[in-house]
């Protein structure tokens, strides 16, 4: 999102009334630059290869049906890890063969819900493989792979990591035994045709994400030079670009990792094999913006506070992790203009009732007074799908927005939950259920 176009749309939405005292948090996604960002991760793969690629949004990142159907319109499928993710992908009308089903839990349910519909599927394990033959009696026309762990190491940020020694996801490449027992995997199973791994993850550095590549580029090799043929036809790179959240600047880019890979593991990219790929956050994040009202200003200990109405139910990560999802705040004024008050080191924070609720702790910031605006910046990924209900807080309303002639219009993604929305979900219906 450029600094021109968020100035111009958290004016409009305060003076469009999008952000009020009834609705004192809004999130804006910018449909241009979410536009753009596919087009670059479309060019960086044609740039480098001649073959088939397939980009699966990972839908964990923005669970937003629309944000999934303007995806889709710009050529980019769906990564889906629960049958709730797949319901929305379907309804923003991702097409089955542009949607690839992940999880490491899954059951024979959504397993068979996949073959039916032609869903490709990525077996975590040798268990969901003996699920999948018992599927597969009548042959299956989903593609199907392995997924496997490269065990490269674990990034900055280690929940996050995937590719740990002991990550649960995919079957271990470096444990005894495992490597041979994968070949034999696909050996015993001609309808096996892909192979995937994920070691990317926001704080792992590109070089190590390559490393992650070129393990399951060499096993592909050697599966295929053992059966004799290309059994293995497509090579599922899983996504996890990391995403800058200190500037406004793109970094790392697409086209950075593609060239990368390039360099790093040619033989991937000669033509032999199509590719998979499944970015989520590197989409997304850096178009999306969280804005709240100030409700209060006041001063604690000689330092002052902007209360306000975006803490931890928004910001779930950055509350209770600052360290590793740190967050931008600009200030606004109550008009929707950047502030010019003069900067003082202060606190924003949310309103949870625990002392830890803050968005930023200690932030030189042009002082804020009530009634202004902050706004928390690249919140586009993971800030949607993570609602935290502490203090039965609801989840704020989700618009998009482009500029035409100079006017920013915005369009709704998702409705602001409602206090009866939230009252039903906490079983509101049911009030005598432990009465009797």
């Amino acid at each position: 999102m450029t600094v021109e176009r968020r100035n111009q749309a958290v004016r409009a939405a305060v003076e469009q009334g999008l952000l009020s005292e009834d609705q004192p948090v809004a999130a804006l996604l910018d449909v241009a630059g979410i536009r753009e960002s596919a087009a670059a991760l479309r060019a960086a793969f044609a740039a480098v290869t001649d073959a088939p690629v397939l980009h699966a949004f990972a839908v964990k990142a923005t669970p937003l049906v629309p944000v999934l159907a303007l995806l889709n319109a710009e050529g980019i499928g769906a990564e889906v890890a629960s049958p709730g993710e797949l319901a929305l992908a379907r309804a923003a009308g991702v097409r089955p063969e542009h949607t690839v089903l992940d999880s490491p839990a899954k059951t024979t349910a959504e397993l068979r819900e996949a073959f039916a519909l032609g869903i490709a599927v990525n077996a975590d394990n040798p268990q969901e493989l003996a699920r999948i033959d018992a599927l597969a009696a009548d042959g299956v026309a989903s593609p199907v792979g392995v997924r496997v762990n490269a065990q490269i190491g674990a990034g900055s940020i280690g929940a996050l990591s995937t590719a740990t020694a002991t990550s649960k996801f995919g079957v271990a490449l470096r444990d005894e035994g495992a490597r041979e027992a994968v070949v034999r995997m696909y050996l015993d199973r001609p309808w096996l045709t892909r192979l995937h791994t994920h070691s990317g993850s926001q704080g792992i550095p590109l070089a190590r994400m390559a490393e992650g590549v070129a393990a399951v580029y060499e096993l592909a090799e050697e599966i295929n030079a053992a059966a004799g043929r290309q059994q293995i036809d497509t090579v599922d790179i899983g996504g996890g670009l990391p995403v800058n959240f200190a500037s406004d600047e793109t970094d790392p880019t697409f086209a950075a990792y593609a060239r990368l890979l390039k360099e790093r593991v040619p033989g991937l990219l000669d033509g032999r094999y199509g590719l998979v790929t499944e970015f989520g956050r590197a989409l997304i994040a850096k178009h999306g913006t969280t804005l709240a009202r100030v409700e209060y200003a006041k001063v604690s200990g000689s330092r002052p506070i902007a209360v306000t109405h975006a803490g931890v139910q928004v910001a779930t990560r950055t509350v209770y992790d600052p360290v590793s999802w740190p967050l931008r705040i600009a200030a606004y004024d109550g008009k929707g203009l950047p502030s010019t008050a003069p900067e003082t080191v202060q606190d924003i924070a949310g309103p949870a009732c625990f002392a830890g609720d803050l968005l930023a702790e200690g932030r030189s910031l042009p002082r804020l007074k009530q009634g202004d605006v902050i706004a928390a910046l690249d919140t586009g990924a993971y800030y949607f799908s993570s609602h935290y209900g502490y203090n039965s807080l609801p989840r704020p309303a989700v618009y998009g927005f482009g500029v035409r002639a100079g006017a920013v219009e915005f369009s709704p993604v998702r409705a602001a939950q409602s206090v009866a929305e939230i009252v039903a979900e906490a079983g509101g219906d049911r009030a005598d259920a432990l009465l009797g």
